[in-house]
C-alpha cells in the first residue's frame, strides 16, 4: 500500500538540549528495563512503579493522578510505559490502566509543564490486519505492509486502548503544544531472542501457529533490545512535534513500514531475526 505519514512537525518542538530529566513510568517492565540499561548514561533517569523497586522509583498508581503527580515536577519529558500489557486484558484492567491511567500521564505531564511524552502505543491498534492475514502474511514475498495511514482496526480491547492514548496524545499535542511521539511497538522479548517460538494461539481470535510459523511471526515482529532503546532515545532526542510510527528490527519480512521512524526520526535499526 502507498506509506503516507501520520505526522506533524512544529517549529516549536523542543530541542535535543532542553530533554535532560526524563521521567520513566512502568520502570520494571520489559521495556522500562531497556531504558534502565542503556539510556541511563545519556538522560537523568527516574521511575514510576506501581510497588517499590530495586532501584528508585516513585511508588504510586497510575489510575490515581494525585498519586503519581508529584513525580512529574521538574521533568522535561515523560516515556510512558506503565500498563496493561496483555492483550487480552479484561476491560477492568485495560480501563483503570491504559484508559484512566494514560489520561492521568499526560494530564500530569500538562500540569507540570513536561514539553514532550513519549507513548507506549502498538501494532494491536490495527492487529486485524495481521490476524486476517496469518500466517500467509509472515512469508517473505508476502507484499503486504501498513503504516500509520492505515485505517484503524483494533484486534481486542486493550488494541482499543491503544488507540484511545493516540487520540489522547493527539488532543494534548494540539490544544496544549504538547510534544507527542507514539511508538507503535513490535515484539520486544525479555530473553531478547527472535528464535524461540512455541505453537499456539497468541490470543483471540487469532489462528492457531505452527511452531515453524510462530518464528515466522517473530522473524516480522522482533524488536531487539538495542533498537528499541534507539527508537526511545531518537524519541526524545528530535524535534519533532508529533508522530505515529512503528517499531521493528531490520528484519528479513516486514509487515510494518519503517518508513516515518526513518523519515521523522531517523531511527536505523541495527539488529536482524535470522532467515
Amino acid at each position: 500500500m502507498k506509506r503516507t505519514s501520520a505526522h506533524g512537525s512544529d517549529p516549536e518542538a523542543a530541542t535535543p538540549a532542553t530533554i535532560r530529566r526524563v521521567l520513566v513510568t512502568g520502570g520494571e517492565g520489559i521495556i522500562g528495563s531497556v531504558v534502565r540499561r542503556t539510556l541511563a548514561d545519556t538522560y537523568e533517569l527516574s521511575f514510576v512503579t506501581l510497588r517499590p523497586a530495586p532501584f528508585a522509583s516513585h511508588v504510586g498508581n497510575i489510575s490515581n493522578l494525585a498519586s503519581i503527580q508529584p513525580a512529574f515536577e521538574r521533568i522535561d519529558a515523560v516515556v510512558h510505559l506503565a500498563g496493561a500489557s496483555s492483550v487480552d486484558a479484561p476491560w477492568d484492567r485495560v480501563l483503570a490502566d491504559n484508559i484512566i491511567g494514560t489520561y492521568n500521564v499526560f494530564e500530569a505531564a500538562r500540569r507540570a509543564g513536561v514539553k514532550r511524552v513519549v507513548y507506549a502505543s502498538s501494532n494491536h491498534t490495527i492487529g486485524m490486519y495481521e490476524v486476517d492475514g496469518a500466517p500467509d502474511i509472515y512469508e517473505l514475498d508476502d507484499p503486504r505492509v501498513y503504516d500509520a495511514s492505515a485505517p484503524l482496526r483494533p484486534d481486542s480491547l486493550y488494541g482499543v486502548s491503544k488507540v484511545f492514548g493516540e487520540a489522547l496524545g493527539r488532543l494534548y499535542a494540539d490544544r496544549y503544544r504538547m510534544d507527542v511521539i507514539c511508538l507503535r511497538f513490535g515484539t520486544v522479548r525479555e530473553s531478547d531472542d527472535p528464535t524461540k517460538a512455541e505453537a499456539g494461539r497468541l490470543f483471540e481470535p487469532f489462528p492457531v501457529l505452527t511452531v515453524v510459523q510462530s518464528r515466522q511471526r517473530l522473524r516480522a515482529s522482533w524488536l531487539s533490545h538495542r533498537d528499541c532503546a534507539q527508537l526511545i532515545h531518537r524519541s526524545l532526542d528530535t524535534p519533532v512535534h508529533w508522530a505515529v510510527v512503528y517499531g521493528v528490527s531490520n528484519n528479513p519480512r516486514r509487515f510494518w513500514d519503517l518508513g516515518d521512524a526513518r523519515d521523522l526520526l531517523g531511527f536505523e535499526p541495527l539488529d536482524s531475526a535470522p532467515l
